[in-house]
């Protein structure tokens, strides 16, 4: 009985590893980058330096960036960003990635183009 725990608990433990490496945090969709909920991910044009955000305050109040969870390691084009307050962000390609709280529904786009200077993310 003890063997077959310690290998349920073993199998357990793998399968949570996978979760947390290879999988990238976003997919493509309809043309457009969206995180696991199908929610639109959007980059800054401001953010000029490749691996930084420019985001902070007010304006990461407005424009949430995409956070990575704890123990997600990157994969394919997504990076991690360490942010001004070391907190850890998802880039693409080099990008950070941001939420537009008006998308209320999966697909809504709301902020595109926003004054010119956010855009959603074409993969």
């Amino acid at each position: 009985m003890k063997l077959f725990s310690l290998a349920a608990l073993g199998l357990t433990l793998l399968a949570g590893c996978a979760s947390l490496t290879g999988k990238p945090p976003a997919t493509a969709d309809k043309g457009i980058l969206v995180d696991q909920k199908r929610m639109t991910l959007y980059t800054f044009d401001n953010d000029k330096t490749p691996g930084k955000s420019s985001c902070n305050g007010q304006c990461a109040v407005n424009w949430p960036p995409f956070m990575v969870a704890d123990g997600v390691m990157p994969a394919g084009d997504f990076s991690v960003v360490v942010r001004d307050d070391g907190k850890k962000q998802w880039a693409y390609k080099g990008k950070p990635l941001y939420f537009w709280p008006e998308d209320q529904e999966p697909g809504d786009r709301y902020g595109d183009d926003y004054r010119k200077v956010w855009h959603v993310v074409s993969p």
